[in-house]
């Protein structure tokens, strides 16, 4: 399965393999070959990058936080929300390489009640202030019990567009499909003081599988 937000780039890729190799062919010999290996390479990259495999979110669990994406966490901190929570929280950053799945999950059960697009910069994304200043969405939840959960999708340097598709009165689970950021980039997860986290900096997690913690 391929996520739907890159069948446009998936098409155009095919269409290059073709185009690369009918250039292999009229040119012929050795040299010839080398059109039509990029072009399989740039298919068989679009295709791995898009790649949408079906997760199964844990089950049992009402306060249940998820990971909304692939990648490794590289931060866990004390944090001073003023964008939904409005108070002394914590956050959660997980960093997503080129060679992780980037479709992105909704990491807990909830009403959507936040939707911002920000456009910014694109610094890596591991960088301090990556945050704050790159191009993101803010998503702001909130669950049955009351408590409130903010996740963003932050571009980085290579990534260069986030898509979303939720808006705002939405009711949602965790583990739905939500968006997708397309060629490396972040997910910071904020919530209240009193979650608890279960994963610690370096832990490799998965989209709509891991527990990040509880609320």
């Amino acid at each position: 399965m391929f996520a739907r937000e890159g069948y446009a780039l998936i098409t155009g890729s095919i269409i290059l393999c073709g185009i690369s190799w009918a250039f292999a062919f009229l040119i012929g010999g050795y040299w010839g070959m080398l059109p039509g290996i990029f072009g399989i390479f740039v298919l068989a990259f679009t295709l791995y990058f898009f790649r949408d495999p079906p997760r199964t979110p844990p089950t049992g669990h009402d306060n249940v936080l998820l990971s909304p994406a692939d990648g490794k966490v590289i931060e866990i901190e004390d944090h001073n929300d003023s964008i939904f929570l409005d108070a002394r929280a914590k956050r959660v950053s997980i960093f997503l390489s080129p060679l992780d799945v980037h479709v992105n999950r909704i990491p807990a059960d909830g009403v959507i009640e936040l939707v911002n697009y920000v456009p910014g910069k694109y610094l890596v994304a591991w960088h301090p202030k990556a945050s704050e200043l790159n191009e993101r969405s803010e998503i702001g939840l909130v669950h049955p019990s009351g408590a409130k959960v903010l996740f963003k999708q932050i571009a980085g340097a290579v990534a260069r567009r986030v898509v979303f598709h939720v808006s705002k009165g939405d009711r949602v689970r965790a583990g739905d499909r939500f968006g997708i950021v397309k060629f490396g980039s972040r997910m910071d997860v904020i919530v209240p003081e009193t979650a608890t986290f279960e994963v610690v900096v370096g832990d490799k997690v998965k989209g709509g599988e891991t527990i990040l913690g509880y609320l």
